[in-house]
């Protein structure tokens, strides 16, 4: 149910606050370019400048936008146990397929605080559960072992991997099983993730080149490897342009090119610097977007 191309989509805004129009229109925009999910409310949705309620709002509007034409995992994060447990609750009530869930940031769970952290959410409804492992931003790291060891209960459905280090799914089938869903976190190394066995990426490039993305995730679950290496060639300067800044706000600069999206972001993230403004265009235009 959840492999191929899905785009951790932005939260438009529009003079301070969410822009449901746009997002809605762009809910279509995705289906139709091929976009196989859609992930409202994770890191690139702008979750942490969110209210609770602005949270809920984007979730409830991208379920009911995409109208079951592809899976929503909705994001449902956070550092706090009761807090996600909230955000996941709310998906189930509203009709997501999934809940993605980051590793708890900032105050450093150890590996059995992990593990207890997800089985609460597990056994808080009956929504199948993404683990999302970003080091980078969450400082803790969840090992193979202890996937492996959440893997055993029935609804720990996969993970969204942002190691970068693409050993990690070789590992992860060995502690979690062949059956395990596992998805890159990583635009730039997706093409090497699904060679050792993953089965798509919840992407912020694809925001941008949804159909280039998708087409891409195709050529790589189909096996066809050359024709995946001519998309990773087309698409490898904007993985990397996207990433100068915080890639999501690269993201609505770059949507605000093809007149999708403003580029309104909520402080403390900021307008991109020009320099950046140059290298997304020159990646737009090297992949055939402008």
């Amino acid at each position: 149910m959840f492999k191929g191309s899905m785009p951790a989509l932005v939260t438009p805004f529009r003079n301070g606050e969410l822009d449901l129009e746009t997002l809605k229109h762009l809910v279509e925009w995705q289906i139709d370019e091929g976009s196989t999910g859609l992930v409202p409310v994770g890191t690139t949705g702008e979750s942490p400048t969110l209210t609770h309620e602005e949270h809920e709002t984007v979730v409830e509007e991208v379920v009911k936008a995409a109208a079951g034409r592809v899976p929503v995992i909705a994001g449902a994060g956070s550092n706090n146990t009761i807090e996600a447990i909230r955000f996941v609750q709310f998906a189930e009530r509203v009709g997501a397929d999934a809940a993605l869930v980051v590793t708890p940031y900032y105050n450093k769970p150890t590996q059995r605080g992990m593990v207890a952290h997800f089985t609460a959410l597990h056994d808080c409804g009956d929504l199948p559960i993404i683990i999302y492992n970003i080091p980078g931003r969450s400082i803790v790291d969840m090992t193979p072992e202890t996937m492996g060891e959440l893997a055993k209960l029935p609804r720990i459905a996969g993970v969204k991997d942002a190691t970068g280090d693409i050993t990690r799914v070789s590992q992860q089938r060995a502690s979690c099983g062949a059956d395990f869903v596992q998805l890159s976190g990583e635009d730039a190394s997706a093409l090497g993730f699904n060679a050792h066995g993953g089965v798509g990426c919840i992407s912020v490039t694809a925001n941008v080149a949804p159909k280039l993305c998708a087409e891409f995730q195709q050529a790589t679950l189909a096996g066809d490897y050359a024709k995946a290496l001519e998309y990773q060639d087309k698409l490898m300067p904007l993985h990397e342009a996207i990433f100068i800044e915080p890639g999501l706000v690269s993201a609505k600069y770059a949507l605000s090119r093809l007149g999708l999206c403003s580029e309104e972001v909520r402080l403390p993230l900021t307008g991109l610097e020009d320099s950046t403004k140059a290298a997304i265009d020159a990646a737009m235009a090297h992949a055939g977007l402008l």
